[in-house]
């Protein structure tokens, strides 16, 4: 059975991608590692790399697509096809690395539910009905985790290395998509991200923000199957 390792965003669990699980279970060997206890994305990576299977299909949402780029960077020869979802491949501007200090103060003082109320989850979806609920377990996910995880993954994010020549350089089917209405992570992105890999297909996901796992999980879960049966 092919192994699928599925890496969520920021602040995430395994929970971010139940739809997928439910789909994809029964014909993949599905690994969803915990982003703890590592503050830089090649930790992240190198740590999946440790527990992963010697080949396999790797996707990444948001910071798991950054470290996904990261896994690709350092072990080209154990990914057979990557899927990128709502991330960026480019290195943090300096004007998103100041913001993050204040954020990571607040959440040492205690104020992480208000940091991800506030400044955070609004970003995240589209207007739908499913909105509330998701920013419901968005919410549960981050205070899961706790304060500690989000400095960690906000000292990573902040120092994440350029990817360009990674992905220019990647000879294996790869899935590109977002949803249209992402704020975080803008369709230019994944254009770029495109134009970048030469064998990528751009997939753009109408009524879904940042996490079209969630949002829309047919049309999302259709376009992920086609990838990995390539």
């Amino acid at each position: 059975m092919t192994s699928l390792i599925l890496i969520p965003g920021m602040m995430c669990d395994a929970r971010l991608f139940a739809p997928q699980v439910e789909h994809l279970s029964s014909e993949f060997d599905i690994q969803i590692p915990k982003l703890i206890g590592q503050n830089t994305i090649n930790g992240y990576a190198n740590a999946i790399l440790k527990n992963a299977s010697e080949n396999f299909a790797l996707l990444g949402l948001s910071m798991g697509g950054i470290i996904a780029m990261e896994i690709l960077r350092i072990a080209p020869e154990r990914v057979e096809r990557i899927a990128l979802l709502d991330t960026n491949p480019l290195a943090e501007k300096d004007e998103v690395k100041r913001r993050r200090f204040p954020q990571m103060e607040a959440v040492k003082q205690g104020r992480l539910v208000d940091i991800m109320r506030d400044e955070m989850k609004p970003n995240y979806l589209a207007d739908s009905p499913l909105k509330g609920e998701i920013l419901d377990l968005c919410m549960d996910m981050a205070i899961q985790l706790g304060s500690e995880v989000f400095i960690e993954q906000s000292q990573a994010l902040m120092n994440r290395p350029d990817q360009t020549e990674t992905l220019q350089s990647a000879d294996i089917p790869a899935l590109i998509l977002c949803g249209r209405d992402d704020i975080l992570c803008p369709i230019e992105r994944h254009e770029l991200m495109h134009d970048l890999m030469p064998h990528s297909t751009l997939e753009i996901v109408d009524g879904a923000g940042h996490l079209p796992v969630l949002e829309q999980t047919v049309i999302t879960n259709t376009k992920i199957t086609t990838w990995l049966k390539q």
